[in-house]
């Protein structure tokens, strides 16, 4: 950022206390409303502040603080005189206050062991909050800050510690030709939903580390997710090298010095940024590799308070380090260089009382080996007392792929559990499903999520209710792609045919398929259209039409996913049958995620086994009535029933014949198109209703919804993995989210 447009920034820089003092009288609630994320997943939430200026609202992206802070002050006086405003104003921040200072929460009833005053600390190098914080890339990120609210919501002391990129993840723009391209704009920290912290004068807070011997300095910032504080780390300070200052520049960007960089300052830096701000944690929750570091930060700390040896010190900090791995191929694994570890930690591990063959011993796979390079899974899971899978599948191949740390055990014998990912349903719901289910499962419905009894009652909903309402969130689906097509070729500056075209893309009355992840190979977003012909033959049926919406990025540095996705946008534009019925929304984001999974009719699926985790995506669309058609991979394995509540593509087998599968696979799904989705699709009552496909509707939200939430992820994590042996009553989260 130049320096004038610094001095812009801090001529504007919002604190809650300058936005409430910008407001007139009636309408200061807000200011506390906009600062705490919780907004996003109550019931009157964006309708609040959209409601202010609908076009505001988008071209600040979502952004309440830096909307509140522009808002024509016309505007803003029309609402503070607004009686019906006003109520609404007032109720929602009514609920706030009662959500923040409730004591009787699940966790204080079943939990009660684990304290304010000494919190779960929970680090993850991405959390996807909301699309006006943009410090996410994908599933990892969305998975962490649904994490974080459902601790918020059951009440469970937690805090978490992440990474705040001036630039975030790329702003994906594809070109005439469909080649992605991809660009980076800075994020306002000042007029976003967060607060630098500070001391008792009024200072930053600051931490200090080492980095290849320059002294970098580290300020915080605090965003607030429901009850839970999410502390950011940030590296962009005037007195720190401008090298340095973009340290915390890019998520997953950069090489290889730039990860370890970052993993330092999130694992070090976070653990001291901790106790600068008085936060003793009781555990240390390592959301995959990057923050491995922490625990040797942890490890310090002790001998330093102690006076103990790192051996010493070494059990005590494994019994308060947990770790969560999501990667299931070696390859995913963050590794070191030697050189590059000792270039990074030469000054660190004399601080340990370690030598440097002790230091790399910690992260090295096979002892001994002095090639052996440093792993961050490694590190993490030597010194936890407990590791996990994200999915049942993705524990067995957990064990087996780190059989090589536990040679004495059988590979069933190994200590990595798992616990299945879910999605925080009260961000995931459409509020149109949302006042469905109030009406016939009870106005709690979001408190009871866990709820399998309540979830029966599914079955009570009219077929025509359910149906018209799905129909309703499809229309917007279409709504939104066409805008977001339409715009993104008037930015390519293509000519008028292309661009009016847009508004003819798609057909509410389709069977619409939604294939929206990160554009990697292995995920096959090609899948579809392995054989052309056949393809063609299905999307483009004059009676039974089938059209596909796709979206995600691939990897800036991955050639092979950027191919993937250019071949999408020729084949859409090169074949007049798939003009239509092909579409690609650029730069997915959990704006665009939320359309699609409340939207499509059909969520497709299609990972080489077993190199899906877990995957949380499809679990989303369970809650608003989408039905999932998937590989067995992930935790479909675990929901998927048939003949109620979706398809499994292919076979349930393994071969590294990658082209024989992909055979196999797509004529799967050719096969499951032809000859059950479709039909079952378009099989109509005189009223135009489906009724076998709104069985399998609600066979999706029945079966899948009271499992893949993050109400019972939570509570399995606090009773296996925060506070092992602890007798929790998992059943109790049925009943006890205040929301």
């Amino acid at each position: 950022m130049t320096t004038h447009a610094k001095s812009m920034v801090q001529d504007n820089f919002l604190t809650v206390t300058k936005l409430r003092d910008k407001l007139p009288i009636t309408l200061k609630p807000l200011a506390d409303i906009a600062y705490n994320y919780w907004w996003c997943w109550t019931n009157d939430r964006v309708s609040l502040f959209r409601n202010i200026d609908p076009e505001a609202w988008d071209r600040w992206q979502h952004n309440p603080v830096a909307m509140l802070a522009f808002a024509h002050p016309v505007r803003l006086s029309q609402l503070a005189n607004d009686p019906d405003y006003i109520k609404r104003v007032k109720s929602v921040a009514e609920q706030l206050k009662r959500y923040m200072e409730e004591t009787d929460t699940w966790a204080a009833k079943e939990a009660p062991q684990i304290s304010r005053a000494n919190p779960v600390a929970y680090f993850c190098a991405e959390f996807g909050i909301h699309e006006s914080l943009p410090i996410y890339s994908g599933g990892l990120g969305v998975l962490a800050g649904d994490h974080l609210k459902s601790a918020s919501d059951l009440g469970v002391p937690l805090v978490a510690v992440g990474l705040l990129y001036r630039q975030g993840y790329f702003v994906q723009r594809l070109s005439r030709i469909g080649w992605q391209e991809d660009h980076y704009e800075d994020n306002i920290f000042e007029q976003m939903p967060m607060e630098l912290m500070t001391d008792a004068s009024g200072k930053p807070v600051t931490v200090e580390l080492e980095i290849r011997n320059r002294k970098v300095k580290i300020q915080v910032w605090r965003v607030m997710v429901g009850r839970v504080a999410l502390y950011l780390l940030d590296t962009d300070r005037p007195d720190n090298d401008q090298i340095d200052r973009w340290l915390t520049g890019h998520l997953y960007g950069g090489n290889q010095d730039t990860r370890i960089a970052q993993e330092v300052v999130l694992g070090i830096g976070g653990v001291r940024a901790l106790k600068a701000l008085g936060i003793e944690p009781a555990v240390y929750h390592m959301n995959e590799g990057h923050a491995a570091f922490c625990t040797l930060e942890a490890a310090r700390s002790e001998m330093v308070k102690t006076g103990k040896s790192f051996y010493d010190v070494e059990a005590t900090v494994r019994a308060k380090s947990v770790f969560t791995t999501h990667t299931p191929v070696p390859a995913g694994h963050d590794v070191f260089s030697g050189d590059t570890i000792e270039s990074y930690f030469s000054h660190y591990w004399p601080e340990l009382k370690l030598s440097e063959e002790q230091f790399m011993a910690l992260g090295a796979r096979r002892l001994g080996d002095p090639w052996e390079p440093f792993s961050m899974t490694v590190l993490a899971l030597r010194m936890s007392r407990t590791a996990n899978g994200v999915s049942e599948l993705h524990g067995e191949v957990s064990r087996k792929m780190w059989h090589i740390l536990y040679p004495e055990r059988e590979v069933e014998q190994v200590p990595i559990g798992y616990i299945t990912n879910g999605v925080h349903a009260r961000t995931w719901t459409a509020p149109l499903m949302g006042d469905l289910y109030a009406q016939y499962l009870g106005e709690d419905w979001s408190s009871r999520v866990a709820d399998p009894e309540m979830w029966a009652k599914v079955d009570d909903i009219p077929d025509e209710e359910i149906w018209w309402r799905h129909q309703l969130l499809k229309e917007r689906l279409i709504a939104h792609t066409r805008s977001q097509v339409k715009q993104a070729r008037q930015q390519r500056g293509e000519d008028s045919y292309w661009v009016n075209s847009a508004e003819k893309l798609l057909d509410p009355n389709v069977l619409t398929i939604g294939f929206a992840r990160r554009f990697s190979t292995y995920k096959r977003g090609y899948l579809l259209l392995h054989d052309l012909d056949r393809a063609l033959k299905i999307l483009a049926n004059p009676d039974r039409p089938v059209q596909i919406i796709f979206s995600g990025k691939a990897h800036p540095a991955d050639e092979q996913g950027k191919r993937v996705l250019q071949r999408l946008f020729e084949w859409s534009r090169k074949h007049p049958d798939l003009q239509n019925r092909l579409v690609i929304v650029e730069n997915y984001n959990m704006h665009t995620g939320r359309k699609l999974v409340q939207g499509v009719d059909v969520w497709l699926n299609t990972p080489r086994r077993p190199l899906e985790a877990s995957g949380t995506s499809g679990q989303k669309v369970c809650f608003n009535g989408g039905i999932n058609c998937s590989v067995l991979d992930g935790w479909w394995c675990e929901g998927y029933e048939e003949g109620v509540n979706g398809w499994a593509i292919g076979e349930d087998a393994h071969t590294s014949d990658q082209e024989r599968q992909d055979k196999i696979d797509a004529q799967s799904l050719y096969r499951l198109l032809e000859e059950e989705i479709v039909p079952l699709y378009y099989d109509r009552d005189a009223n135009g209703i489906p009724h076998g496909w709104v069985k399998r509707m609600k066979g999706s939200i029945k079966t899948n919804a009271p499992r893949f939430n993050t109400d019972r992820m939570i509570a399995e994590y606090v009773a296996k993995v925060y506070q092992p042996g602890l007798t929790t009553n998992l059943q109790a989260v049925r009943a006890s989210v205040m929301v």
